[in-house]
């Protein structure tokens, strides 16, 4: 007895803090698991006082980034601790997620029809073919949107490759509207009540500018900003093609009606100064390429598959998630290694 009480006298006050902290672990362990146990939120809670709520689960935003190096070629083996993330301009703690293998995927495939799509359906021939290793896989869901001055959904979401072959042969000319931003959201839309283990896409195959939308600008910027999902953007210019064609004789019926060089560049650079493709496949992180042949279409569907599993799937829990829209910026602590391809915002909404 007496060997024993020299040992617990010499007990140095480090060893004794340890044992502190050990024991005030298990009581936060202990409070925690009744506040989950009550389902609510522990008193001292950030997010509880803000009454903020964010388009995800347990109030993460998602970010999937993807990452070229310089000659465009995909880099991989990068480390939560070799990017930096900002929410409004406040450095949040990054983490890195793995991404599932062979994650399933939804994707919505948003095909303009009105105004001089058509003259663009010969040269997405080879769209059926670049969506086979998506239905290889056997998990992908592809819905099929079509749109002019109005929005229709040609296809729910279905993984019976022959059903989206047979609409893609079946693609007809519409009239005179694009409503570009009235297909973006309903195909969100479409997207968001998927499953959230599922990686959610949009490709968009259209001209650059809105003819006829209904939607508001704020409301495809909500819709998207408060969304996991990632839009593609195949464009394409009318005034590009339409002199493109010309030189081909492809548009017979519409060359006696002359080329308006004039009005073609004003249009062109009207275009130019509101591209909504590209603003909202940056937005999400998505990208966006401009297509004048079916070659270029081929090689920009190839980049579209083989990248939908490269991206490195970031997240961070915001630190003062007020509501509207928040600006993201994400970047690499040394820029030389690559560029990132992520969303840039997310929208939060004040809880009802």
């Amino acid at each position: 007895m007496q060997r024993l009480a020299s040992v617990r006298l010499r007990l140095t006050p480090a060893t004794v803090e340890r044992y502190r902290r050990f024991h005030f672990l298990l009581i936060f362990i202990g409070l925690c698991g009744h506040a989950f146990a009550q389902n609510t939120t522990p008193p001292n809670s950030a997010i509880g006082s803000q009454d903020i709520t964010v388009r995800s689960q347990s109030n993460l935003v998602l970010i999937p980034a993807l990452v070229k190096d310089q000659h465009g070629e995909i880099v991989y083996g990068l480390q939560a601790d070799d990017f930096i993330v900002e929410d409004d301009g406040v450095p949040q703690a990054v983490h890195l997620d793995e991404t599932p293998e062979g994650q399933p995927v939804s994707l919505v495939v948003a095909i303009q029809r009105g105004r001089r799509a058509n003259y663009e359906f010969q040269r997405m021939l080879g769209l059926k073919t670049m969506l086979d290793p998506l239905f290889a896989t056997g998990t992908s869901r592809v819905a099929i949107v079509e749109f002019d001055s109005k929005v229709d959904l040609t296809r729910n979401f279905t993984r019976d490759e022959s059903l989206i072959d047979a609409d893609l042969e079946n693609l007809q000319a519409g009239d005179e509207g694009a409503a570009i931003l009235d297909a973006i959201t309903y195909s969100i839309n479409l997207l968001k009540a998927e499953a959230e283990n599922r990686q959610r896409v949009l490709l968009l195959i259209s001209e650059t500018r809105d003819h006829g939308s209904k939607a508001k600008i704020e409301d495809t910027v909500s819709a998207t900003g408060s969304s996991n999902v990632s839009m593609y953007a195949l464009a394409f210019s009318p005034g590009l093609s339409n002199i493109l064609d010309t030189e081909r004789g492809t548009n017979i019926n519409e060359m006696h009606e002359g080329v308006n060089f004039l009005d073609l560049g004003y249009r062109l650079a009207q275009a130019m100064r509101k591209n909504v493709p590209n603003t909202v496949a940056s937005m999400t992180g998505g990208e966006y390429e401009l297509f004048m042949s079916r070659k270029k279409f081929e090689i920009h569907m190839n980049d579209f598959t083989n990248h939908l599993h490269s991206r490195y799937l970031l997240s961070f829990a915001p630190k003062d998630p007020h509501p509207g829209l928040h600006q993201i910026r994400l970047r690499l602590k040394d820029p030389g290694r690559g560029v990132i391809l992520a969303r840039s915002s997310y929208w939060a909404k004040a809880a009802k």
